[in-house]
């Protein structure tokens, strides 16, 4: 059915933009030895009285090493809450999603007006939108108002049941992946020292470090006049991508932004280790894919 192919997109929308779309931080991650080196190199080589502690965890290390630090310890995270805001293609993606390492997840996406809840458990994935979110996902895919009535009528206050391998269960499944989210981290390496630190801030009351990447991407523009043949130039169109890292117990990752380029967005991480409670809809609530002409995906 159309609207599942709608859902399916904004489901990788999701699964991408968790990490790696509004600040992919493994881009900038330094290998686990520099970590380590640093750490030997500030050990006293004679016994003398210890230091008093320093406010900054991360005084001795490099904008690299910190984001190295950061993406072993968020990796390491067996649950996490990711709550934000992203544009791709000109629609706005608001999602929040309490996700951990069984692949169970419960939470909210909204696309242009319209609500959906997500939950998976046990393989199984529910859905249930407002009317806003299906129309809005049905009409983007052409299909006619009368279409749209009826398929709302069936889904209307009631969760759709996806079953794996039915349309979409792979890609809805990939929101609530807790390690592929975490893996994307080390994904798309870049080259150590294009990372700076910036001034130190908070995120939700908690002290950060705070490191920032700019870089200038390409668009192609269209010329009032183009000869065949002719390629069309390009300009810069810079980003700024920015990560916040908690400088008080693990280092986790509690924040992401990226501002211009293509995709701006922004991205918050907590409830790390924290439960994750996935609540199976009664059978009475649910309606199941098949009855609307869902298909093998």
């Amino acid at each position: 059915m159309a609207s599942h192919r709608k859902l399916r997109a904004a489901a990788v929308v999701c699964a991408a933009v968790a990490v790696a779309g509004p600040a992919s931080a493994a881009a900038w991650a330094a290998p686990p030895a520099a970590v380590r080196a640093a750490v030997q190199e500030t050990a006293p080589l004679l016994p003398v009285p210890a230091p008093s502690p320093s406010p900054d965890p991360f005084a001795d290390l490099t904008p690299d090493e910190i984001v190295d630090r950061a993406v072993t310890a968020t990796q390491s995270a067996t649950s996490l809450r990711m709550a934000g805001r992203v544009v791709s293609e000109g629609q706005r993606l608001d999602i929040d999603f309490a996700v951990n390492e069984r692949d169970e997840c419960t939470g909210l996406m909204k696309i242009d007006g319209g609500t959906a809840e997500l939950r998976r458990v046990d393989d199984f994935t529910y859905m249930k939108g407002d009317e806003a979110f299906w129309r809005v996902s049905m009409a983007s895919q052409g299909m006619s108002k009368p279409q749209i009535d009826a398929t709302i009528e069936l889904v209307k206050g009631r969760w759709l049941k996806i079953a794996p391998g039915q349309a979409g269960s792979s890609d809805l499944s990939g929101v609530c992946d807790l390690k592929g989210l975490l893996d994307s981290l080390d994904e798309d390496k870049a080259e150590p020292g294009t990372l700076v630190r910036g001034p130190d801030g908070e995120v939700d009351g908690t002290p950060v470090a705070t490191l920032v990447k700019k870089e200038t991407g390409t668009e192609t523009t269209e010329p009032e006049t183009t000869a065949p043949g002719t390629t069309e130039p390009e300009t810069a169109k810079p980003e700024t991508t920015t990560v916040s890292v908690s400088q008080e117990g693990k280092p986790y990752i509690l924040k992401m932004v990226k501002t211009g380029g293509e995709e701006p967005g922004s991205m918050t991480l907590s409830d790390f280790d924290k439960p994750v409670d996935v609540v199976v809809p009664p059978a009475s609530e649910t309606v199941d894919l098949s009855k609307l002409g869902g298909t093998s995906a």
